[in-house]
């Protein structure tokens, strides 16, 4: 089943880059570490309002999750490691991150939580 361009919204997405290493203000690690991300990208695809019967034994029970996003981009490179923007595309910080992905002949479908991130 192919997804309709007039049901896609707009949402953006970062991949994981890496850790790197926090630094004390001599210039001495830590031995802790912050994920690194890149660049937010923008792309189109259909999101689910809410979690719903159907979807949940898409991804199995075990799994808690708030919406379900579906794109017919078989090339999309989001994965269990990405951050979403789907609420607010101009925020500073991420809203979702993806829980599980499942992929199809002619689609893949991402499993996404909201989360509430502080800077």
């Amino acid at each position: 089943m192919r997804t309709l361009e007039r049901n896609k919204q707009r949402l953006k997405y970062a991949l994981y880059e890496g850790r790197e290493e926090i630094k004390d203000e001599y210039g001495n690690g830590t031995g802790e570490y912050a994920i690194t991300y890149g660049d937010p990208v923008e792309m189109k695809a259909n999101v689910s309002a809410a979690r719903g019967e159907s979807s949940t034994r898409q991804f199995g029970d075990t799994e808690n999750y708030d919406k379900v996003i579906v794109t017919d981009a078989l090339d999309c490179p989001v994965d269990e490691n990405s951050i979403l923007w789907i609420d607010d595309l101009e925020a500073e910080s991420y809203d979702y991150i993806v829980k599980k992905v499942a992929r199809s002949l002619n689609s893949v479908s991402y499993a996404v939580s909201k989360v509430s991130v502080s800077e």
